[in-house]
């Protein structure tokens, strides 16, 4: 039997079924699950294989089951044996999860002899992967192997009727992990008390605390207190993007945030992942600082004891949870390196002694209509696998530069790792070899070819040319979206795929973003794009958005018409730089060509004066995204756009558009109604030509992928006009539509080669 089926109370339920059915045998784990062997009544042991399915423990995920019959044996009784370990794993790892209700009400009872213990877990929750050295999942090989358990810890773990039994995180105060309080400088508070207790005091003081979690360090401040808030903002240098916020329970959410059916079940589930959450315009309150420009939140519930007992500390106030990190850095899991590199923006480190092997991220979700998608896969989903419609070969994927992650295909499994981050830095490209390293390690994988993006000064791909080893197969960054998206809905065959973000590297040498593909899972055919915008200073573009408005707006209307309407912008911008843009443009001196959909929504934040300079990946279109949802329908302008060939690919004609906005702007119109106006032209345009060459390639399936569709509005609103159409349409559940998804597409697309 194969899937998760190892260190989730998998055994014991076998065990129970086996005793309830008056069957005779033994059950174990092994490297490619749990090997069975029964004995008993032909009836009996049907039911019992169907049980195995129907009643399989929560964390459970069972992928297969191979039944065969054997020659009956002398047993006795039923029994739980030792781990087997032999090569050729096929095993599965889970994912940590959230703390149970059940572990919640003994840590609440004064009674109970793990009363507000910090570590408290058992079969059904705690953690899994970051602890996790090697499988099987013995606690030998993870990273409690150096705490021994008590005579009664010991006595859970090998009775196979106690909910602890061979849960390999099981600890006491007795025998287990410890937490402590510290200053900034590592120095213990040594104050009569409770540590998580003073630690709740000191955040309702103001104080910001670094806090050792699951899968890393988080940076915790009263989400109510603008003060504390803004100064931690300040210490990290992270001037906008928003910050995560835990609440204690869904009650207190409630209070704060519109929460859907869908939203609340991924709130309160064992992922327990960040979820994106339209705030109300009245209610509880948090710090604006909190999100600035936002109209939505960033909210988790608790998934560790830890995190409960500190809420509760700090009367149940909701805490900003960041990342414990500095701007752009991995998340911290080591004491001495958090009090080395956070001790300039914590004034307080809530330590614990339990090692955190794997780094992980908390994962970001984001309702839609009909679901829910990941804007960040990470900790309680990695490494749950993607299940392929076939197997294939061994292929290692190794993912882009931004929002990196790693794919590992094994057979019908394609594993994908914890979000890894952006590959400018010398620790996160550590963290990307060690997460490559490790996973092939867990899942026994030799991988004959390694996937990787075009761009030849990625250092994922750098890596899979000159340090990997391996055949390198090189694919197209835009085909990997649509492959992808593929990939987790099952389909094979041609299809149209958009792929609509802001960076990407094309066959013709020039940036893409904005593509129509018609593509299978071996190739693609461009078949239509956006408009190419020349790039003033390139990088330069994407970081001071106004650049990329002088372009988009003055081949719209000419630099003299564009100047004739009296917009404030490029005064306030300065004379001297507008003008050396326009030589720039006019002389396509360091001009690179780029058709990406993301820079579009750059040029019109610019121009609204919503967003002239951009300090985090998306900061614009995000901004733009909250603005369109305050106009109201009833006012929004319609703006127009053409369709014309350009050799053998469709390009639209955005020119009218932009030139209504310019002039809607100079008209004074308000920001909002231009905002929406330009997300539903979008939106028309894209349906249009979606639906043309649909019809032009004989085509009826149509995917969504690239960071664009992020953008809710956009998704939700496009797919509805492409179903009325007729047509078919898939977008991202299971994978980002960023670039934290391309490495399954990668990985697919690879797998397609005949390798000489």
């Amino acid at each position: 039997m194969s899937g998760i089926v190892q260190g989730v109370g998998f055994r014991p339920f076998v065990y129970r079924l086996a005793c309830r059915f008056g069957l005779r045998g033994w059950v174990s784990n092994t490297v490619h699950g749990v090997k069975i062997e029964v004995v008993g009544k032909n009836g009996a042991l049907d039911r019992f294989a169907e049980s195995l399915r129907s009643e399989a423990p929560p964390m459970a995920e069972i992928v297969s089951v191979r039944r065969r019959k054997i020659k009956p044996a002398l047993y006795e009784t039923f029994e739980i044996r030792s781990s087997i370990s032999r090569t050729g794993r096929t095993t599965l790892i889970s994912p940590d999860a959230a703390v149970c209700e059940d572990c919640l009400a003994e840590m609440r009872d004064p009674a109970n002899r793990r009363y507000r213990y910090p570590f408290i877990n058992c079969t059904n929750c705690g953690p899994r992967y970051t602890i996790i050295l090697d499988v099987p999942y013995d606690r030998a090989n993870t990273t409690m192997a150096s705490f021994s358990m008590c005579p009664e810890c010991r006595a859970e773990f090998e009775n196979p009727l106690d909910r602890r039994f061979h849960a390999q995180p099981n600890a006491c105060p007795v025998c287990g992990p410890r937490v402590w309080l510290t200053d900034n400088r590592g120095r213990q508070v040594t104050e009569k008390g409770d540590p998580v207790s003073r630690a709740g005091r000191l955040i309702l003081e103001g104080a910001v605390v670094a806090v050792k979690g699951l899968g890393g360090f988080h940076l915790a401040v009263d989400a109510t207190n603008e003060e504390a808030v803004a100064r931690l903002r300040q210490r990290k240098i992270r001037q906008d993007k928003p910050f995560a916020v835990m609440f204690p329970d869904p009650g207190s959410v409630r209070a704060c945030c519109r929460v859907s059916t869908a939203a609340r079940k991924y709130l309160t589930g064992p992922g327990r992942p960040i979820v994106l959450l339209p705030r109300k315009r009245r209610g509880l309150r948090l710090a604006w600082s909190v999100a600035p420009c936002q109209d939505t939140y960033g909210i988790m519930l608790p998934y560790t004891p830890l995190h409960y007992l500190l809420l509760e500390a700090a009367s149940g106030r909701p805490l900003v949870m960041t990342s414990g990190n500095s701007s752009d850095e991995p998340i911290e899991i080591d004491n001495r390196d958090a009090l080395k590199r956070l001790s300039h923006l914590a004034d307080y480190f809530l330590l614990h002694d339990r090692p955190i092997f794997m780094r992980a991220d908390d994962s970001v979700v984001q309702p839609v209509r009909g679901g829910i998608f990941p804007l960040r896969r990470s900790r309680g989903y990695a490494p749950r696998p993607i299940r392929l419609h076939k197997e294939l070969p061994p292929v290692l994927a190794v993912g882009g530069y931004l929002k990196n992650t790693i794919c590992l295909i094994r057979g019908r499994d394609a594993f994908l790792s914890q979000h890894v981050g952006d590959l400018d830095r010398t620790d996160t490209y550590r963290f990307f070899v060690l997460t490559v390293e490790q996973l092939k390690k867990l899942f026994e994988v030799v991988p004959d070819r390694v996937a990787c993006d075009l761009h030849p000064d990625y250092l994922s791909t750098r890596w899979a040319l000159s340090e990997s080893g391996l055949p390198a197969v090189g694919v197209q960054h835009h085909h990997a979206h649509i492959v992808a998206c593929m990939a987790e809905h099952g389909l094979s065959g041609k299809l149209l795929g958009l792929a609509m973000d802001g960076t990407g590297y094309g066959l013709d040498g020039n940036t893409w973003g904005g593509e129509f593909l018609a593509a299978d899972e071996a190739g693609f055919k461009r078949v239509g794009h956006l408009p190419y915008v020349p790039l003033p200073g390139g990088d330069a573009a994407i970081r001071e958005t106004w650049r990329t408005a002088r372009s988009v707006f003055s081949a719209a209307l000419g630099v003299d018409r564009l100047e004739g309407l009296g917009l404030g912008l490029w005064d306030r911008i300065g004379r001297g730089k507008v003008e050396a843009i326009d030589r720039m443009i006019q002389g396509r001196i360091n001009c690179p060509l780029s058709s990406g959909c993301g820079r579009l929504f750059d040029a019109v934040a610019a121009l609204v004066d919503l967003r002239t300079e951009v300090l985090y990946e998306g900061q614009a279109a995000i901004e733009l995204e909250s603005l369109a949802a305050r106009a109201d329908p009833g006012k929004t302008p319609v703006y127009s756009f053409e369709s014309k060939e350009d050799v053998d690919c469709l390009v639209p004609d955005l020119g009218p558009m932009f030139g209504a906005i310019a002039h809607d702007v100079a008209a004074g119109l308000e920001a909002s109604l231009i905002a929406r106006g330009f997300h539903d032209c979008l939106i028309r345009m894209m349906a249009a030509l979606s639906v043309r060459l649909c019809d032009s390639e004989s085509l009826d399936r149509v995917v969504l992928s690239g960071g664009v569709f992020n953008n809710r509005y956009i998704s939700e609103k496009l797919s509805v006009i492409l179903h009325r159409a007729g047509l078919r349409v898939y977008a991202h559940r299971l994978v980002p539509p960023g670039d934290g998804g391309i490495s399954l597409g990668q990985a697919v697309v690879a797998a397609q080669v005949k390798l000489e």
